[in-house]
């Protein structure tokens, strides 16, 4: 059907006023179906543009080659879109007149969007509007958050036939896992690892979904526990008020932001609004990115982002070695990505969107050293630099006396494979407090399991094991102690069994290979490939496990074989490719010399040219201290710092008197920045003086609360 056709709100001249500028949609992906949707047309600043059915304005508005969303109305510097989380307003625009945030408003057919530059005028009220009485509901349990924890408990919940109101704010069950495409970690019997991140997001919510006790609000955001136990509900846009008994918090966390000279550019993103974009919507935002952090999320980021056809130019970590699982780091440097470890970022460079980064190297204390700084081509930057826990409704439940419980990254930042468990554990824990004695006591093992998971990656450690030039056999490459044995579960003759038989110890082949591949498939580090000397003990077949086949390959392509380190071993022609369809993944085939067969552990597929730096450094010329510390208000670091020297520490006063914090964010982003500027200042944390949290959790329009309640 033509788009035309679809647009049924509006008419225009001809199907020449639709402008077709959405060039960056992913077509091709490894992992997901790409599958055609139902266009729906709208308007961004009077410019007809086609979007996909039920996607959310930011991402249309990407999809069409639009990243600037606005100007701020302090200084007039351009905004786009940072957490697609609805925890920032960097990504507001007007929509019908009605200012909303984009990351969390649904693209309509005849929609009006213009851009939120300054403050915009707004249309007047002509009519009065009659709203409903607001809908009041008890419930047992009140579950905020529907990621991973939040789902677990429910289910145990829904086991018990427990009464249960599970509300999330998103249009979709899973949380965070809907981001996921990469295999999970952990054991398959527990955990399901070896199995893709959105898979076990749908799988849960299938599970949910078989227990009538259990009811199931999407589009729905809690706003704020109040004092006589109600909570108040946005549910698809009409006000509700809930009384629970009891409430977990399962809502999971906000991405941290970082101080450096122009983090106030758009095009600079939080790893979770790179991966709603590309893995939910299927959108790229950036053609060649650069990544700063290297915990778990930074890595698998920049692995989504070659799946999803994107140049990754580099990545920084501040920290000798990245914190992150190694078989993470180890499979981006492999694929060509190179790592800055002991580096950070100085500058995000351009006037409006980002055009450059420059890093540098840092000394112990993470202070630049003078004379390192290396700067790189780039359109967007990803920060990933941790999260923090949005605690806000555990505490508000504890003021107003509601039993409360936390689990997932509510309660601490980990894993979502320990958050499963943590959410089963707190579903079971209420049960029992609710005077469920038919639970009986939570298995022990379901705590030490919880604690195993959310474990900091252990030693690492050389190759363990060097089989005989003969037969066949896997070489595993996962050389650091992570909580994972999926390759030892699947393995038919039981040749792969972990060094002590505990979940954190590295697997060592032990037996008899029969050559069927599963633990290739299976491994989340993609760190096993399989060495054959059957067919020719003098070059034997290496097969290689393979997920970015967007970037495709082909028998007789020569591809640059690398070791674990991403050392060069020599490029050698594809002999076969597999192509396992029903696991997304290939497996290809290449026969090497005997003398580097079990050194293989993948090969290149970007080029060097990519991750060239600029032939010169781009020093700012700002001081560090002209870093935005409130993105909302404009507020510098240096504001914030003289306020500190003169002995302000109460974060109210600091808001009262720069404005950082009164933002529509409500100081999400800048509350630790500013605790942070305090450590600097040598203030110890026992005397800042927290900010007084704002009454609602996210800025709801007025006419969305009836008259007279």
């Amino acid at each position: 059907m033509a788009a035309a056709q679809l647009f049924e709100q509006k008419t225009f001249a001809s199907e020449g006023d639709i402008q077709r500028l959405d060039k960056h949609r992913i077509t091709q992906h490894p992992i997901l179906p790409v599958n055609e949707r139902e266009e729906v047309l709208f308007t961004w600043n009077g410019q007809a543009l086609a979007a996909r059915k039920g996607e959310m304005i930011s991402s249309a508005l990407i999809a069409n080659g639009i990243s600037i969303f606005g100007h701020n109305h302090k200084d007039g510097s351009a905004q786009g879109i940072f957490c697609a989380n609805g925890q920032c307003a960097k990504c507001t625009v007007i929509a019908d007149g009605v200012a909303v945030k984009s990351c969390m408003t649904e693209v309509r057919g005849g929609m009006e969007v213009r851009s939120a530059d300054g403050l915009p005028e707004l249309p007047l009220e002509t009519e009065t509007k009659s709203r409903p009485a607001i809908e009041h509901l008890d419930t047992d349990v009140l579950i905020i958050g529907g990621g991973p924890s939040g789902l677990a408990a429910a289910i145990e919940l829904g086991k018990i036939g427990i009464d249960t109101l599970l509300i999330d704010d998103k249009h979709t069950l899973g949380g965070k896992l809907v981001l996921q495409t990469h295999k999970f970690f952990g054991s398959e019997e527990d955990s399901n690892a070896g199995t893709r991140g959105h898979d076990i997001g749908k799988l849960l919510a299938t599970q949910v979904a078989q227990y009538p006790s259990v009811k199931i609000w999407t589009k729905s955001t809690a706003l704020f526990v109040f004092s006589d136990k109600k909570v108040g509900i946005l549910k698809d846009g009409v006000y509700k008020i809930v009384t629970p008994k009891r409430i977990l918090n399962a809502a999971g966390a906000r991405e941290k932001f970082l101080r450096f000279n122009g983090n106030h550019l758009a095009r600079i993103h939080g790893a979770g609004a790179f991966q709603t974009l590309v893995n939910r919507d299927l959108v790229s935002p950036t053609d060649r990115l650069f990544i700063i952090g290297g915990g778990n999320v930074g890595l698998i980021a920049g692995y989504h982002a070659l799946q999803a056809g994107i140049e990754v130019v580099g990545l920084a970590e501040a920290l000798p070695s990245c914190g992150g699982y190694k078989v993470h780091a180890d499979k981006l440097r492999r694929l060509g990505v190179p790592i800055y470890t002991s580096h950070s970022i100085l500058s995000a460079n351009s006037d409006e969107t980002v055009n450059s980064v420059t890093i540098c190297e840092v000394d112990s204390k993470f202070q630049p050293l003078p004379g390192t700084e290396k700067s790189f081509a780039c359109d967007t930057i990803l920060i990933a630099v941790g999260l923090d826990s949005l605690s806000e409704f555990t505490q508000e439940a504890q003021e107003a006396g509601i039993p409360v419980y936390a689990a997932g990254d509510a309660l601490e930042i980990a894993e979502a494979s320990s958050a499963m468990f943590n959410g089963k554990i707190a579903g079971l824990t209420i049960a029992r407090d609710m005077g469920h004695e038919e639970v009986g006591n939570i298995p022990a093992d379901w705590y030490a399991k919880a604690e195993m998971l959310k474990s900091h990656p252990g030693q690492i450690k050389d190759y363990r094991n060097n089989p005989a030039e003969e037969g066949v056999f896997p070489i595993i490459h996962c050389l650091q102690e992570i909580p994972c044995n999926p390759c030892t579960t699947v393995c038919p003759t039981k040749s792969i069994q972990t060094e002590d038989g505990s979940l954190m110890a590295l697997p060592l082949y032990t037996g008899s290979c029969i050559g069927c591949h599963k633990c290739l498939m299976i491994c989340p580090g993609l760190s096993i490939t399989l060495v054959d000397y059957r067919k020719d003990p003098e070059k034997p077949t290496v097969t290689i496990p393979y997920e970015v086949f967007n970037i495709a390959k082909k028998a007789g392509d020569m591809v640059e074989l690398v070791d674990i380190d991403a050392n060069p071993l020599g490029s050698f022609p594809i002999s076969a490719i597999m192509d396992m369809k029903e696991r997304h993944i290939q497996l290809v085939k290449v026969a090497v010399p005997k003398n580097i067969a079990k050194r293989v552990a993948s090969f290149r597929i970007q080029s060097v040219e990519v991750s060239q730096p600029l032939p010169t450094a781009i020093i700012p010329q700002k001081q560090n201290d002209e870093a935005m510390v409130c993105l909302c208000e404009r507020v510098s670091v240096g504001e914030v710092r003289q306020l500190i020297r003169k002995g302000v520490t109460n974060l109210n006063q600091i808001k009262a008197i720069t404005r950082a914090g009164m933002g529509p964010c409500g100081a999400k982003t800048c509350d630790t920045l500013i605790r942070g500027v305090m450590r600097e200042e040598g203030i110890p944390i026992e005397d800042v003086v927290p900010n007084t949290k704002r009454p609602v959790f996210v800025e709801v329009p007025l006419d969305k609360f009836p008259d007279g309640e």
